[in-house]
C-alpha cells in the first residue's frame, strides 16, 4: 500500500476514536471542559509531514552546531510563528542560547594494556571508545588498572565497591549497571537506579581522583548493542561549556567490549566471570589487576552558541498564569557519523523528530482552544540530548521562568509509530502524583497504564524529564504501550527489541512503509490532555514521600514561599 494512502487512513480511523473519546469526556463531571477542536486536530498527517521533513537527507541528522541545526532552528521558529505561540524567550524570542563545546578525538589513538610480560592493543571503535570532556588540546594516561566491581558507593544501602582504595591517578574499570542482587529492598530492585546509570560511573571516578574509568560493555545490562556505544562515542562530542572547563571531570572516559575485557582480566590473571559474581555483594573487594593502561587522546575543538527553542502561551487565570506547564521534545540527533551500510546521515526519524513533531502539533492545538487553560504552556524544543540531555539541562540550570512555579513537564521523545495500543507506558510510574492525571485520561480512552516494562535499562535517566526531575519538577516521561490492538501477545516489546537492535542511533532510523501513525496520535491526545488538566488544575502535581525528587521540590517551594 501507498504510506500515504496508508497513513491517510490511519488518520480517518484516529479521528473517529477521537470523537468517541471526545463523547466519553464529555458525559465526565471531572474533565475542566472539553477541548473538542484541539483533540480532534491531531492527526497522523501533520505528525509524518514533520517527521518527514526533520529526518530528510537535506537536514543531514540535525547535529548541533551543524546545517541540520541551523535548519531545524528556523523551522521551529517559523512553525512557532506561524501558529500564533508568543516567544518563550523575553530577552531573545523564540530562542535560548546554549554554549557547547565540540570535542573530536583523533580516531588513531592507541590504548595498550602491559602487564605479565604481555600486552594487548585495542582497536579504538572494535574493542573500544574513549574520549576526554576536557577541554584541552591532549590528554593522556599511563597507569595502573583496578576493577571496582559496580564502582558504586551508596550508604543508604550500606554499599561500598571501593572499601577505602586508593584510586587517585588509577584506571578504574567497572561494570555497567547497578549490582544485580536478589534483594528487591537493596537499589531498585530489578529497576535501575541511577547508580547504574554511565554518567555515575564517570562522576564517582572523577570524584575520586581516578585518572580513567573505563565502562565493561554488555548489552543485554546496558540495553542497547555495541554499535550504539561506538557510534555514539567515537566522533564528535559536546558538552555544555563551563568556566572550569571541565577539568573537574575524570581525564578520560570510554568504554571496552565484554569481549575485550575478559582478554584484559586474562591477561592479568584473573577471572572475570569470578569477579563479576564476587561483585554482586556487599562484601566485594576491589581487585588491582597488575596491568598498566597507556593511552592519549589528542583532540579537535570549536566553541558552538546551540540553541532551544521555545514558544508560550499565556494562561487565563490571573492567579495560575505566572506557573507553567512544559512540554519538551529534543529536536537533536548524531548529524553525519560512521558510515554503515552506505549511509552516514543519522536521520532520527523516530528518535526524535517525531516527538518533535508531536511537540509542534500539541503546540497547535492548544492554540485552537478558544479559552487557554489557566496556567501558562511553554513549548520547549531542547538541543542536544543525544549528548547528555545538555539542552535541558542548561534550561534547568538557567530557567526561563522560576521551576518552583513549574508545574510539571512532559517530555515526548521517540513516539509509537506501530499502531494503536490498549495500553500506555508511564517511566517512573509510582513516583508523583501525576499517576492519577495519567490514569484518569488513559481510562477515558479505554486504555490502561503500565510502569515500565524493561526497568533495569533506566530510561528515567535518559532524557530530558530527568533533568526537571533532578531540580524537583514533576515528570511524566510516557513509552509506548506494548498491548498493540489486532497483535498477537508479545509482539509489541518483540518490535521494540527489533527497532533497538537495528535502527536505534543509526542511520537506518528512517520513516518506514510500514509505519502506523495512530497509535502516536492518540499517545498525542493523551499528552495534550494530562498537560491541559495539569494546567486548570489549582493543585499543583507532588513527589510522593520517599520519591527521590521530592527534598529538592520541597525545598525550592520554601525557598520560592520566603522570596515572595
Amino acid at each position: 500500500m501507498n504510506p500515504r494512502a496508508f497513513v491517510r487512513r490511519h488518520s480517518l480511523l484516529t479521528g473517529l476514536l477521537a470523537a468517541s473519546l471526545l463523547v466519553t469526556l464529555a458525559g465526565c463531571s471531572r474533565a475542566p471542559g472539553v477541548p473538542d477542536a484541539a483533540v480532534q486536530s491531531l492527526n497522523a498527517d501533520a505528525l509524518l509531514k514533520h517527521i518527514r521533513t526533520l529526518s530528510s537527507d537535506e537536514w543531514e541528522g540535525r547535529g548541533p552546531g551543524s546545517k541540520g541545526e541551523e535548519l531545524t532552528v528556523k523551522y521551529l521558529d517559523d512553525q512557532f510563528r506561524g501558529m500564533g505561540l508568543e516567544p518563550g524567550n523575553p530577552g531573545g524570542g523564540y530562542v535560548q542560547k546554549v554554549p557547547l563545546v565540540g570535542i573530536t578525538p583523533d580516531p588513531k589513538m592507541k590504548l595498550t594494556f602491559s602487564g605479565r610480560g604481555r600486552t594487548l592493543e585495542p582497536k579504538f571503535q572494535d574493542d573500544f571508545v574513549a574520549w576526554t570532556k576536557r577541554v584541552v588540546d591532549a590528554a593522556a594516561i599511563d597507569a595502573e588498572m583496578i576493577f571496582v566491581g559496580y564502582g558504586v558507593q551508596a550508604p543508604e544501602f550500606q554499599w561500598d565497591d571501593f572499601k577505602g582504595a586508593d584510586v587517585k591517578g588509577k584506571v578504574i574499570v567497572v561494570l555497567i549497571n547497578d549490582p544485580p542482587v536478589p534483594d528487591e529492598k537493596l537499589f531498585g530492585g530489578k529497576a535501575m537506579t541511577y547508580y547504574g546509570r554511565w554518567t555515575y560511573k564517570f562522576e564517582k571516578a572523577a570524584e575520586l581522583g581516578a585518572a580513567a574509568c573505563l565502562i565493561i560493555h554488555e548489552t543485554e545490562r546496558a540495553g542497547y548493542p555495541w554499535e550504539v556505544v561506538r557510534n555514539s562515542w567515537s566522533g564528535e562530542q559536546f558538552d555544555l561549556s563551563t568556566p572550569d572547563k571541565n577539568l573537574g571531570r575524570v581525564a578520560v572516559e570510554g568504554w571496552i567490549t565484554g569481549e575485550q575485557a575478559a582478554a584484559l582480566f586474562k591477561l592479568a590473571g584473573k577471572d572475570l566471570a569470578a569477579l563479576k559474581q564476587a561483585a554482586v555483594s556487599r562484601d566485594f573487594q576491589p581487585a588491582p589487576l597488575g596491568v598498566r593502561a597507556k593511552l592519549a587522546i589528542h583532540n579537535t575543538l570549536r566553541m558552538v552558541d546551540s540553541r532551544n527553542v521555545l514558544g508560550k502561551v499565556t494562561g487565563s487565570d490571573p492567579k495560575l498564569k505566572d506557573e507553567y506547564v512544559i512540554y519538551v521534545a529534543h529536536w537533536d540527533h548524531f548529524g553525519i557519523g560512521p558510515e554503515v551500510k552506505g549511509d552516514k546521515i543519522y536521520h532520527g526519524a523516530k528518535d526524535n523528530a517525531s516527538g518533535t513533531a508531536a511537540l509542534l502539533e500539541i503546540a497547535r492545538a492548544y492554540k485552537r482552544l478558544q479559552t487557554s487553560p489557566r496556567r501558562s504552556l511553554l513549548f520547549l524544543a531542547v538541543t542536544a540530548e543525544e549528548q547528555g540531555l545538555l539542552g535541558s539541562r542548561y534550561y534547568s540550570e538557567h530557567p526561563l521562568y522560576p521551576l518552583a512555579r513549574t508545574a510539571a513537564a512532559i517530555n515526548m521523545d521517540s513516539l509509537n509509530v506501530f499502531g494503536r495500543t490498549a495500553d500506555i507506558v508511564m517511566i517512573g510510574r509510582g513516583a508523583s502524583t501525576l499517576d492519577e492525571v495519567v490514569e484518569g485520561v488513559a481510562r477515558e480512552q479505554g486504555r490502561t497504564v503500565k510502569g515500565d516494562q524493561e526497568p533495569e535499562k533506566g530510561f528515567f535517566y535518559r532524557s530530558d524529564h530527568f533533568s526537571f526531575a533532578k531540580q524537583g519538577v514533576p515528570a511524566f516521561d510516557p513509552g509506548a504501550g506494548v498491548d498493540y490492538v489486532g497483535k498477537p501477545p508479545g509482539w509489541g516489546m518483540e518490535m521494540r527489541r527489533k527497532y533497538t537492535l537495528e535502527d536505534y542511533h543509526k542511520p537506518s532510523d528512517k520513516v518506514k512503509d510500514y509505519w502506523d501513525l495512530s497509535g502516536a496520535v492518540q499517545d498525542s491526545q493523551l499528552y495534550f490532555l494530562v498537560g491541559y488538566r495539569v494546567a486548570n488544575d489549582p493543585r499543583m502535581p507532588e513527589w510522593r514521600p520517599g520519591a527521590e525528587f521530592k527534598a529538592t521540590r520541597d525545598a525550592s517551594l520554601r525557598q520560592a514561599g520566603a522570596g515572595r
